[in-house]
């Protein structure tokens, strides 16, 4: 009897104690066959960006939502898989998808804290989450995961699953995956990364936000030294690579000189692939290698940052960006958030002045780093620095400034330029671009300049025009009158016009070599006004040029037409090239995610294929003139680079509003511009020589380093003769001088004095 009263409790007690896990067993058989297929990791093709790559291969660019480079496991560093290990699932290989061990220790821990301050997800169970569910918080969401998680270690290896987890788990910036992660945050593959950057980006999954070690370093610190801790719990590390890891200084990445900046030609890629692919272009991997060269990027970028700046600071000191109120005491965390919003440009960084007197300052910098500044480097700002400054020009604590570093590391007080710039260069034989910087900083401006920017050529339009005179034959030698001119506005096409040359003095009779060399503009409106403005413009829309962006006006001989510098770099790339035509061009190819060519260039060359549009001879004179503009005329800055093989034009527009130089040698054309968005003076003593010529200089002197000086072959055609001062043909002149057959002038008589009649002859060759 006693038996049947405890059989009956017992068997209900079973029943309660059994009811949760027939329950549970019952929500597994209903649950279980819906879960996603697991085809997505099976066949795993995440979105992967569209990369774009330097002629050499080095990464130039890439876009998309994500950004990704994936590897598999075989190529993941031991350390790097150990420290993903120790921050996130150090039992990983042990379990079967679930922890319970570590469930019962994040449960014991969660509530001895009072919080749920500890979790307890496998890398399995994140991989779940991850590529099928939610980040919801909810029972079913955790139910279905572990269900998951259980499928997933039942298909798929363990290495298999932690490869899965390394590519796809975001880890801030826009980063999926460690790879991915190594460059955006340490700027280097995975296998160059130390200890101490393997444990700072195994503790980014917990919180990518929060410990991000770009815009979070002092968190991210703090994560780091916990992943540490644990990597030497688990013996992963020994103990000298413990100490060393917890004291080793972590680098994050910066953009700086020695990267390729690239924003401006990545940009005409990433339209030209959307125009042709859609949105495709962002998530299916292509790959397209352009014709940049790595180092010629480099050099033009640098020359470019540095002839702004150089020309920002011939005009002063402007005075502070901005003003934050800092109580006393503010500590880091209150200067952090003042600079939090205010990006760097490349080396001019943002800091916020924490103490000023008359003979230093100190500045906080973004991250952490106080720098002085004193002596030689405060005479730039000097005048912001006393109480008689405008109070917008006033440096005081808490003025934002830009700090840089100069070439021998001293910290000096610098400013965000207003003026813009542009380089581009390529090879004049096939048109293949080989720098490209559209702007000074693409992240203020993304207008490029390079392509979009119609600006008046100035003096630099000269050299097409005198090309025309050449074909009507004038010759280098033609004597024309360097004197004063007028004109009605019937004559130039909207109103009354009296032309100056930029030093304001007139030479009078000069040969037309000489014209170019001192860049004479009433001669060169001469010679528009003989060969008619007409014939002008059919002749130089040849080179590239649009006729109704340069009309027939005399105006054109002063280079008051409009033009991109990317078409000049078309019209000088005729000259280097011979008298051929070619067609500038940025990629090279595009590749599929595996590799297979989609699309390969295939460009007209000079003497190969490419049309033709001037007499060789032509070219070859006009090289020959610009040659001496390069060593004695307007551009002879550039005779510092000590070579003879270089050729070119300075350009300088009214009001000194566009600053130019366009020059080349037989391997590599570039064309330098400066000035404002808004057109307005650069200032009266700003010429092409002064502010454009410098970038030029900087990036031929980099690039023609190891390049062999060339020679200029004189064509068939070409007869070189002897000439006097005036031009005239004379066996004891003192100049050689190469004209056409066709247009060799005849020997000129000098007038006899014993004769009473005047010489009658015509004077051939003469523009007055």
């Amino acid at each position: 009897m006693l038996s049947r009263r405890l059989t009956l409790p017992l068997l209900v007690l079973t029943a309660i104690l059994l009811l949760p896990l027939i329950l549970l067993s019952i929500a597994v058989l209903l649950t279980y066959p819906t879960l996603p297929s697991l085809e997505s990791l099976t066949d795993y093709h995440p979105k992967i960006p569209l990369r774009v790559y330097s002629q050499e291969g080095s990464l130039l660019g890439e876009f998309g939502e994500e950004r990704r480079a994936l590897v598999t496991i075989g190529d993941v560093p031991d350390l790097m898989k150990k420290a993903i290990l120790a921050a996130e699932d150090d039992r990983f290989y042990q379990h079967g998808g679930v922890d319970y061990a570590g469930v019962v220790r994040a449960a014991i821990s969660n509530f001895t804290s009072g919080g749920a301050k500890q979790g307890a997800s496998t890398i399995t169970m994140q991989v779940a989450r991850n590529f099928f569910l939610s980040k919801e918080k909810t029972l079913t969401r955790k139910f279905n995961e572990v269900l998951l998680a259980f499928k997933i270690e039942h298909s798929l290896t363990k290495d298999e699953i932690l490869q899965l987890y390394i590519n796809q788990i975001y880890l801030g910036q826009r980063a999926y995956g460690f790879a991915a992660a190594s460059q955006v945050y340490f700027g280097k593959p995975l296998n160059q990364l130390s200890i101490s950057e393997f444990a700072m980006l195994a503790g980014l999954p917990k919180a990518p936000s929060s410990y991000n070690p770009v815009i979070n370093p002092k968190r991210a610190k703090l994560r780091q030294l916990y992943v540490l801790r644990r990597m030497h719990e688990l013996h992963f590390i020994n103990d000298a690579e413990f100490q060393l890891a917890q004291t080793q200084p972590i680098s994050t990445h910066h953009a700086s000189d020695t990267d390729i900046q690239a924003d401006y030609l990545t940009e005409m890629v990433r339209s030209v692939m959307f125009e042709k692919f859609g949105d495709a272009t962002y998530t299916q991997g292509f790959k397209v290698f352009t014709t940049i060269r790595r180092q010629d990027q480099i050099a033009a970028y640098q020359a470019v940052r540095k002839g702004v700046l150089d020309y920002d600071r011939r005009h002063g000191y402007r005075g502070p960006e901005g003003f934050a109120e800092l109580p006393e005491g503010s500590g880091d965390d209150r200067l952090e958030e003042v600079l939090q919003d205010i990006t760097d440009s490349g080396d001019l960084l943002a800091a916020i002045v924490t103490n000023v007197t008359g003979k230093s300052l100190t500045a906080y910098v973004k991250g952490g780093e106080r720098v002085e500044v004193k002596g030689d480097a405060l005479h730039y700002v000097e005048r912001s620095l006393g109480n008689k400054a405008p109070l917008n020009q006033r440096i005081t604590v808490g003025s934002i400034i830009r700090l840089q570093k100069d070439g021998k590391g001293v910290w000096q007080i610098s400013q965000l330029p207003q003026v813009e710039s542009a380089f581009v260069s390529a090879n004049p034989q096939d048109g293949a671009i080989y720098a490209l910087i559209g702007g000074f900083d693409f992240n203020k401006n993304q207008f490029n300049h390079v392509t979009q920017a119609w600006r008046q050529p100035g003096s630099s339009f000269k050299p097409f025009i005198y090309s025309a005179a050449l074909e009507k034959g004038l010759t280098p030698a033609t004597v024309i009158n360097d004197a004063p001119l007028e004109f009605d506005a019937e004559q130039t096409g909207s109103e009354p016009w009296q032309p100056k040359n930029y030093e304001g003095t007139y030479d009078g009779p000069m040969r037309m070599r000489q014209a170019l060399i001192k860049s004479k503009n009433m001669v060169s409106i001469r010679i528009l006004q003989s060969i008619t403005p007409q014939y002008a413009q059919d002749y130089v829309t040849k080179f590239g040029f649009d006729a109704d962006k340069i009309p027939p006006y005399l105006t054109m001989a002063l280079g008051a037409g409009l033009v991109t510098p990317m078409q000049l770099l078309t019209g000088y790339s005729v000259f280097a090239n011979g008298g051929f035509k070619v067609n500038p061009y940025f990629i090279q190819r595009i590749e599929d995610d595996r590799g297979n060519i989609l699309s390969q260039a295939s460009p007209a060359v000079a003497a190969n294929g490419a049309e033709q549009i001037i007499d060789t001879r032509n070219a070859f004179t006009m090289v020959n003139m610009m040659q001496d503009v390069v060593k004695h005329g307007t551009a002879i800055r550039a005779m510092s680079l000590g070579r003879q093989d270089l050729a070119g034009k300075t350009g300088t527009t009214s009001d000194s509003i566009d600053a130019w130089f366009c020059g080349f040698q037989p391997t590599v054309v570039g064309i330098a511009w400066i000035g404002f968005d808004q057109p307005r003076s650069l200032g009266d003593k700003e010429t092409g020589g002064g502010a454009a010529l410098p970038i030029w200089i900087g990036y031929m002197g980099n690039v023609l380093k190891d390049v062999p000086e060339a020679t200029y072959t004189v064509p068939d055609g070409i007869v070189a003769a002897r000439i006097n001062e005036s031009g005239q043909l004379d066996s004891n002149g003192t100049r050689v001088e190469y004209f056409y057959n066709e247009n060799v002038p005849s020997v000129q008589t000098a007038p006899n004095p014993n004769e009473t009649t005047p010489q009658t002859d015509i004077v051939k060759d003469q523009l007055f």
